[in-house]
Order: structure tokens, then sequence, then C-alpha cells
């Protein structure tokens, strides 16, 4: 049985063959939006702003 894969996804697999160098070019995109450094202080600071989810999260009912 064949796996499925997208138009899309073989495009890009073919792009990146022909444009090996744009493989650096997609690493800095991701360190610029995604891999960041956090803090302890910015941990702590995320925790403490969680709320707790309801019992039923499509209740109406507050």
């Amino acid at each position: 049985m064949a796996i499925y894969e997208s138009d899309h996804t073989k495009f890009m697999r073919e792009w990146m063959a022909k444009h090996p160098e744009e493989l650096e070019e997609q690493k800095k995109g991701r360190a610029l939006w995604w891999d960041r450094p956090q803090t302890l202080e910015t941990q702590r600071q995320y925790d403490e702003g969680k709320v707790p989810n309801k019992a039923y999260p499509y209740s109406t009912e507050s």
C-alpha cells in the first residue's frame, strides 16, 4: 500500500533537492521564530498565568 504524499510536499522535496542552499535559510527562519531561549523567570510567569480548564469545555454555563 502506497503512502499518500500531497502535491505540495512533492513540490517542496523537489525544490529543496534543486536548491540545497535554501536549507540554511530555512534553519535561520526557524531560529528566528521558534527556537528562542527561555529563562526560568519567563517560565514562572507562564505558569502563574495559566487558567484551569473547565470540566466540559463546550458548556455555555460559567
